[in-house]
């Protein structure tokens, strides 16, 4: 009998999600692929085997009896590294005082600016560190890092150069990307800043990011000066990504499929038209419910007509500090409590899906042979579950490249 390193067995609910390792849309995304009472054989950090009653010698037994066995969350957007919390804005906001309005209090992005400008290369790694670790804690096995509180060259690349040492000591898969066109910073004009990226920044990029982002948004940068940064970024070996459509219609989402990008996210006032082309080509969309829970606001992506439109859509916290959490099941639960998901759509989207948003559909996202053992069990009897019970950490253990911790 050949001897594994570890056999996870006897689950309530094995979600293996196996299928293609491509993008699922429409009805694919409540395709689960449930085994029950299921078994996974893991050796040398990655899955051999997934069935019932597996037979094999394991030198590790995880008895998972009772409880949801599952794909690591795998979390597309996020702003992990940064300084400057601002949780002093929360008054204001509940005061009825707008963004721009905060920002002339001294709040906004220019506070967190301002803040991760001055902090050392330890503080940034110490205080994403433990982000990083809550977010482990939470399910999530895989991430992407954005830079984009930095404006300028200098703190831009120490984000960068952050996120490398974190990928280097960190058990969690971390994907860079460069956000260097986040905002205008004070005391430039758009487009002088869009030359400051292409011409200064973007050049010292290679090696250190594998996405290039742009915040396309009305007052912030136009789809001109979009599809010039993302073209400019190709040229450098960058995949597009997108901030797309959040505040107004824009255009974002058909510029994400002129440009090719792989995702575009938030998507909240976009286009059918768009919505449709983005369908084409197959670009994800990452939806970020968290963002408009932490705004207050009323309206959320419309989850349902993007489904239905066929874009393949993911789930991500968006954690920054305007939205500022680590927790891949609480955004599962505002997916179906706010923007009428089913339960197998969102855990669809928050794992293969998500894994397709950072190009890692190959290697994570599902429960099969040949790819990473990146496992969590949870005290679900089964996936209806995790939407079901909100406002705890239903995760029980986490399985990093077949390791327990």
């Amino acid at each position: 009998m050949e001897t594994v390193d570890l056999l996870v067995h006897n689950a309530s609910e094995l979600l293996t999600l196996q299928g293609p390792n491509a993008p699922r849309v429409k009805k694919q995304m409540n395709k689960l692929s449930i085994i029950t009472k299921g078994s996974v054989a893991v050796k040398n950090g990655s899955i051999i085997a997934v069935g019932r009653a597996l037979r094999y010698k394991a030198k590790k037994t995880v008895d998972a009896t009772g409880k949801l066995v599952m794909p690591g969350f795998v979390d597309p957007h996020t702003h992990v590294v940064f300084a400057g919390s601002r949780e002093f804005e929360l008054d204001m906001k509940l005061a009825g005082l707008s963004y721009m309005e905060i920002l002339k209090r001294g709040g906004g992005i220019f506070y967190t600016v301002r803040e991760t400008r001055k902090a050392s290369f330890g503080t940034l790694m110490n205080q994403s560190k433990k982000r990083l670790d809550t977010m482990l804690s939470y399910g999530t096995t895989t991430c992407e890092a954005k830079t984009g509180y930095g404006l300028d060259v200098k703190t831009e690349l120490k984000l960068l150069k952050v996120q490398q040492k974190l990928k280097e000591t960190h058990p969690m898969d971390i994907v860079s990307t460069f956000l260097g066109a986040h905002a205008v910073p004070r005391g430039q004009n758009s487009e002088e800043y869009v030359h400051t990226v292409i011409e200064e920044m973007l050049p010292g990029v290679h090696g250190l990011a594998m996405f290039c982002d742009v915040f396309c948004e009305q007052g912030v940068f136009t789809v001109s000066q979009a599809k010039r940064i993302l073209e400019a970024g190709k040229l450098h070996g960058l995949t597009p990504k997108i901030h797309a459509d959040e505040i107004v219609d824009t255009g974002g989402a058909q510029c994400a499929a002129d440009v090719g990008a792989i995702s575009a996210d938030h998507l909240l006032r976009s286009s059918e038209k768009g919505l449709r082309a983005m369908a084409d080509k197959k670009v994800v969309g990452v939806l970020l419910p968290g963002t408009p829970f932490s705004l207050m606001q009323q309206q959320y992506a419309p989850a349902r007509k993007i489904i239905d439109l066929g874009v393949p859509v993911a789930l991500a916290t968006d954690l920054n500090p305007n939205c500022w959490t680590e927790s891949m099941q609480g955004i599962i639960q505002l997916a179906c409590l706010n923007m009428q998901m089913t339960p197998a759509e969102a855990i669809t989207a928050a794992t293969m899906n998500a894994a397709c948003a950072l190009g890692l559909q190959q290697k994570v996202g599902s429960i099969e042979p040949g790819k990473q053992a990146d496992l969590i069990i949870l005290d679900c009897p089964n996936h209806r579950f995790l939407p079901y019970h909100f406002g705890v950490n239903l995760v029980d253990t986490v399985i990093k490249k077949g390791r327990v911790l």
